[in-house]
């Protein structure tokens, strides 16, 4: 794969594509990852060389320990229940009859058998900006200018502070996708050239295979095939010698592919993101002014596309030591899954209505692999985090993937409630790499916040569960969350006396910390200390997480 790198390199330089060098990076970055066990989060730092989270270390400490399970609500876009690897390890609610059509534990949600989806069949939705954008535009972008009253000044200076962001947003998301969409355009033309020339040069000389020695042969005076054979002759002049034609051709289909859904991801910001005129809420059916309302959607936990909350819950929960695909972190766990992430923002109505679902449903865990610049409604939200906090149900949360300080640019939903004091029940994740450069450690992606994010965990090259009994690599906070939640799940399982917050602070105290080791700032590169970017100072480990755990829980711990 590493030859195929160099050549598509070459290629680019040679077609004169206009692309963008982290873009391509993005599309090839997981057929060319380093040699490692694809579940290299799972490995032990002084053991196995590479910085995850010492997983199979812990469990050595456990041997012949019981455990409890414990129910960890994936708040999410839909979980493939299903999946091969997910199918034993889903919560069920034991007093629901399935498809009866009868709300038989009188909870208010109906055939509620594996959790719930709050957003219904909404597979897209705005991003908070647009609506705040569409809500004021209404009362201050108007044909007839008025007067402004005093009382009016703050919410018309945050009007202008969001449409500015907005107009400057949707117009890079445009040109993003117009840049992208040339750029798919090239790669579709040369894989067509390309095969085009293959077909011509095998069809007029009768060959199977076109090696270098064979096309510095070929002359001809049909100016086709001798354009052919010259495409073919610089590409192999500019890649490494023993690259095949087909495995080029499957190189550019897999790019082409790729390059595709990131197009398809600009185009959806553009059409339906940044689009103020739309609106899919009619399709969950609630009241959506009425944001006391608890009972609403539906019970389709997959919804359109579980792809993210289905690799979230993999990391968690998938199943241990059978044979198949991957091994979860925590070994005795149910996941709840719970639908309240669109592709877009979510709705501050839905994440306090999720919260509300998975406390009085049992989880002992809540994971929150979501997050936006903007919460209009955040009281609604602090209200259903406090509920959690008085019911002793830990919350962990992603901190985001923009590269930003979240102590100056605020990711909702927060551990901070809107009168400044703190949620105790609360942990905020940024993500770390497989740290085989130690200035390198942190993802360059990945927010960061000295008051605001607890620690680190792996969030780079993650390998999970895909829809369909697929698995695949990826990377973001939104991993980072679940490495975590999966260690909170081992110390809730076997120290099931610990709480909430013993286990928040376990997980702070233990973090694997770099003492004196200098890592980068992901916005400024600049390189500084790992405590001066996060509260806790270090990278989560189970194995330290499990040792303490013991000691707070008065048992022997073994050496």
């Amino acid at each position: 794969m590493k030859k195929i790198r160099a050549f598509l390199i070459s290629l680019l330089i040679i077609s004169a594509l206009v692309a963008d060098a982290q873009s391509v990076r993005t599309y090839i970055t997981h057929t060319d990852s380093i040699d490692l066990r694809k579940e290299w989060f799972l490995l032990d730092p002084e053991l196995d060389r590479v910085q995850g989270v010492s997983v199979e270390r812990a469990y050595k400490l456990l041997e012949g320990k019981p455990s409890r399970t414990v129910i960890v609500a994936v708040m999410d876009s839909g979980v493939d229940i299903d999946h091969e690897d997910l199918k034993d390890v889903i919560w069920v609610n034991e007093d629901e009859i399935p498809g009866n059509g009868v709300d038989d534990d009188e909870n208010g949600y109906v055939d509620d058998v594996h959790g719930w989806n709050f957003i219904g069949n909404v597979h897209a939705d705005t991003y908070e900006l647009t609506r705040e954008y569409a809500r004021l535009r209404a009362k201050y972008d108007t044909d007839e200018p008025r007067k402004i009253r005093r009382k009016e000044k703050a919410e018309y200076e945050y009007w202008l502070m969001v449409k500015d962001r907005f107009q400057r947003y949707k117009a890079k998301s445009e040109n993003d996708y117009k840049t992208c969409q040339q750029q798919l355009d090239s790669y579709k033309a040369f894989h067509k050239n390309l095969k085009r020339s293959i077909d011509l040069i095998q069809e007029t000389y009768g060959l199977e295979e076109i090696t270098p020695a064979i096309v510095d042969t070929i002359k001809s005076t049909n100016k086709d095939v001798e354009l052919a054979a010259y495409f073919i002759k610089v590409i192999y002049q500019n890649t490494t010698p023993g690259i095949s034609l087909d495995e080029v051709l499957d190189e550019f289909e897999y790019v082409i592919e790729h390059n595709g859904e990131v197009c398809d991801h600009y185009r959806t910001a553009v059409e339906v993101g940044y689009n103020p005129d739309f609106d899919p809420r009619t399709l969950v059916g609630d009241n959506y002014e009425d944001l006391e309302e608890r009972h609403y959607g539906n019970n389709d936990v997959k919804g359109p596309d579980p792809s993210h909350g289905t690799s979230v819950a993999g990391v968690i929960a998938a199943k241990r030591n059978n044979g198949l695909g991957i091994d979860g972190i925590a070994d005795n766990v149910r996941i709840m899954p719970i639908r309240v992430v669109p592709n877009g923002d979510e709705r501050d109505k839905d994440i306090a209505n999720g919260i509300y679902y998975a406390v009085d449903n049992g989880a002992h865990i809540i994971n929150m692999s979501f997050g936006k610049s903007y919460s209009p409604h955040k009281e609604i939200v602090d209200k259903a985090v406090r509920y959690a906090e008085s019911k002793g149900v830990l919350i962990i949360h992603s901190a985001g993937n923009d590269k930003d300080d979240n102590d100056v640019d605020e990711s909702f939903p927060t551990r901070f409630y809107k009168n400044g004091k703190e949620a105790s029940n609360w942990l905020e994740v940024g993500a770390s790499t497989q740290g085989t450069d130690s200035s390198d450690l942190i993802a360059s992606f990945s927010n960061y916040g000295k008051k605001t994010v607890d620690f680190f965990a792996p969030g780079v090259d993650i390998y999970s569960t895909d829809p369909g009994n697929e698995y695949d690599s990826a990377d973001g906070t939104s991993l980072s969350s679940p490495v975590t939640s999966g260690v909170a799940a081992i110390l809730m399982s076997y120290f099931p006396n610990l709480t909430a917050q013993d286990i928040r602070n376990i997980l702070r105290e233990s973090t694997r910390r770099l003492n004196g080791v200098k890592v980068r700032k992901p916005d400024t590169l600049e390189e500084v200390r790992i405590d001066q970017i996060c509260i806790a100072g270090g990278i989560v480990n189970a194995y330290e997480a499990v040792r303490l755990a013991m000691r707070v829980s008065g048992e022997k711990r073994p050496e």
